[in-house]
């Protein structure tokens, strides 16, 4: 019983993935052809946020862990990629560099898969001491790392700007390079869990106890789950730097932080269809409320929020998702469950 159920979990998430991506394109595809380049640009943020999620997931999900450091390899990926592809002139005005790295200037592909790389190799030297941490004390050591990656990027002025705005990043994630990102930020999440190393962490998520004795090193898989994680994350982090074309160190952290937990936690963190489902619905209401924020005209009337209203609704909402469905909207549901479901029924 244990296997056939533990085959249908891995059936559901490998169809789950092209459904997903289908869909996706589907709506992009929409957006691109009728929609005003606000929403198109409301879309491009959404998919970025995706891609950071959908690293969140990768370990959050299948180790059943919290992780709040997640935002700081975030951050490393943009400035990395920052620091690969603003121009040499900006650089040398903001910033200083060693001189190998102030007059260079990479195409954008290659500075994502070097800040990729480099991150994935930051979160394992990092990693390595704490993953035998057990309990609370996990989740505030990455919390840890988030602030020292805050404080570090405040007052590393000559490599990341400090507390000024490092400005001048070439503005390349457009709707599409988003979708390509997050599509294969979903490739990556599918693949994981198909290996024996995500079954192993999922085992070790539903009993600890019982993973470790059946001789599971519960240690090195987090670790690797983690380092995946961080590298998607990283691959988001880039993504939003040349979105926005301009950063601070303030731009990755606690609001952050809460915002795209909120996306993980509100959808459902054990599947990707929960992941999608928290970014969509917390992007609707974070924009709603921005709207809000601005003003909007009611039969003559400016009515404008309150500030800090958006942060307020979307607790409220975070609270209400976990007293009454501590597992997500989605929970385990994947988009493919029901279809899955009704073949085994006929075949039966």
């Amino acid at each position: 019983m244990i296997l056939g159920n533990t085959l249908d979990d891995q059936e559901r998430r490998a169809w789950t993935t092209p459904v997903l991506i289908f869909l996706v394109l589907l709506l992009m595809t929409a957006l691109s052809s009728f929609a005003a380049p606000a929403f198109q640009r409301t879309a491009t943020e959404m998919l970025v946020m995706l891609t950071v999620v959908i690293g969140l997931q990768i370990f959050v999900g299948n180790s059943g862990i919290f992780s709040f450091g997640h935002v700081g390899f975030m951050s490393a990926g943009a400035y990395i990629s920052a620091i690969l592809t603003i121009a040499p002139a900006k650089k040398a005005a903001t910033l200083a560099l060693p001189s190998f790295l102030a007059g260079l200037q990479l195409p954008w592909p290659v500075a994502m898969a070097i800040a990729v790389a480099v991150t994935g190799l930051l979160a394992f030297v990092l990693l390595l001491p704490l993953v035998r941490l057990r309990g609370i004390a996990f989740p505030m050591a990455t919390f840890a790392l988030l602030v020292i990656e805050h404080v570090i990027a405040m007052n590393w002025t000559g490599v990341t700007g400090g507390r000024q705005a490092l400005v001048g990043l070439p503005r390349y994630t457009n709707l599409w390079t988003a979708l390509a990102v997050a599509g294969l930020a979903l490739a990556v999440a599918t693949w994981y869990s198909q290996l024996r190393h995500g079954l192993a962490l999922r085992c070790s998520r539903e009993n600890e106890v019982a993973a470790a004795a059946t001789g599971i090193d519960i240690g090195r898989e987090r670790l690797f789950a983690f380092v995946i994680s961080a590298m998607v994350c990283a691959a988001g982090g880039v993504l939003f730097a040349h979105f926005v074309g301009t950063m601070t160190a303030g731009t990755f952290y606690l609001e952050m932080t809460f915002v795209t937990l909120a996306m993980l936690v509100v959808g459902g963190m054990r599947g990707l269809t929960g992941a999608c489902i928290g970014v969509v619905l917390v992007s609707v209401v974070s924009e709603l409320f921005r709207s809000l924020e601005r003003g909007v005209d009611l039969a003559g009337f400016t009515v404008k929020a309150v500030p800090g209203l958006q942060e307020i609704v979307l607790s409220i909402v975070l609270l209400a998702i976990l007293i009454t469905r501590p597992n997500g909207l989605a929970g385990d549901w994947e988009l493919t469950s029901a279809v899955l479901q009704k073949r085994k029924r006929k075949e039966t």
